[in-house]
């Protein structure tokens, strides 16, 4: 079952869900609107010959920040990972991140595959945006990036993230998102 929106307010108010800085007027009817961060890490296509992950071949990367407002250029067919503006979690809830339709409908694509979010996992989200057009897109932090919805789980988990250590503990880690070593 998704929480409404009267759900998601009780539990923010009360702590069950963090959402920093939560804004009323992002909530939507059974989801909560996300922002698009500031930070972007780009394939350097120059220096990347290729990417077998099988081998542990990965991509060389570089790191871009953009300041609020201004805009970022994704070109078509190109693939950035860039991160919301947003810190959220849950150790109640499984939280699921989706694509807005208006994003969806001009090509853009926000998450490949990564859009749940397991509990005890608590994050500035890692978005594997992709420009599905054939002409480029204007992302800009601050816009309207994805939306949450959380559910909730038929019972406590036996291990949530927290105490796994899972994504807590990696020196490399980068708010969700482990970068590779150049």
């Amino acid at each position: 079952m998704f929480l409404s929106d009267k759900d998601i307010r009780k539990e923010v108010k009360e702590g069950a869900i963090t959402i920093n800085d939560f804004d009323e007027e992002r909530l939507q009817p059974a989801s909560y609107d996300i922002l698009l961060g500031n930070k972007f890490i780009i394939t350097d296509l120059h220096s990347t010959e290729s990417i077998d992950p099988e081998r542990g071949v990965l991509p060389e990367t570089y790191e871009m920040t953009i300041k609020d407002g201004d805009p970022f250029v994704l070109h078509p067919g190109v693939s950035v990972v860039g991160f919301s503006k947003d810190y959220f979690g849950s150790d109640k809830y499984l939280v699921e991140v989706n694509g807005k339709s208006s994003l969806a409908r001009i090509g853009l694509l926000v998450h490949n595959s990564a859009s749940l979010i397991n509990p005890g996992h608590y994050l500035n989200l890692a978005l594997e945006l992709c420009n599905l057009n054939n002409v480029p897109l204007i992302l800009r932090p601050g816009m309207r990036i994805a939306q949450l919805t959380f559910s909730e789980l038929s019972d406590k988990p036996e291990a949530d993230y927290k105490a796994t250590g899972r994504y807590h503990d990696k020196e490399d880690q980068m708010n969700g998102f482990v970068l590779p070593k150049k």
